[in-house]
């Protein structure tokens, strides 16, 4: 019998990597009210189909001034939380969370200097983890007490 229904127990932030992209400890909120899991950034530009930006906002601490290039990419339409419709580039890379290293979307949103600069959404959440609200950096605290 597989146990591909079994689902990692998630709180409501945690802390992650982003290995391809060498973003290390990046904080994020876990957002079931969001579809799509988004980045936030700044500068974002298209120059010669190459999609260009600033992963993390400067007042960011773990902003390191990096210009990433993106030639893949696609443009969705998302609706934000104050109901406007707008149209973000999405760009694919991974995430190491729960020792384990998964395939994520990402949209791009320049939104200033947020507490939490990576929302993880439903569609990356779903068939892999259950949220509680009351717990905190489950995957941060795992990966701690084995490293120790």
């Amino acid at each position: 019998m597989k146990n591909n229904n079994i689902k990692l127990l998630i709180g409501r932030t945690d802390i992650v990597d982003f290995p391809k992209l060498e973003l290390f400890g990046i904080h994020v909120k876990i957002d079931t009210g969001a579809y799509t899991s988004s980045f936030h950034c700044h500068d974002i530009k298209i120059e010669n189909n190459i999609l260009k930006c600033q992963l993390l906002d400067p007042e960011h601490h773990k902003f390191q001034d990096i210009h990433f290039e993106f030639s893949e990419f696609s443009q969705k339409k998302v609706k934000s939380s104050n109901g406007q419709i707008e149209n973000r580039y999405l760009i694919k890379t991974e995430i190491f969370i729960f020792n384990q290293v998964y395939s994520i979307a990402l949209t791009l949103s320049e939104r200033g200097s947020m507490k939490y600069p990576v929302l993880l959404g439903r569609k990356f959440l779903s068939k892999k983890f259950i949220v509680d609200t009351s717990k905190k950096n489950i995957s941060f605290k795992n990966l701690n007490t084995k490293t120790n």
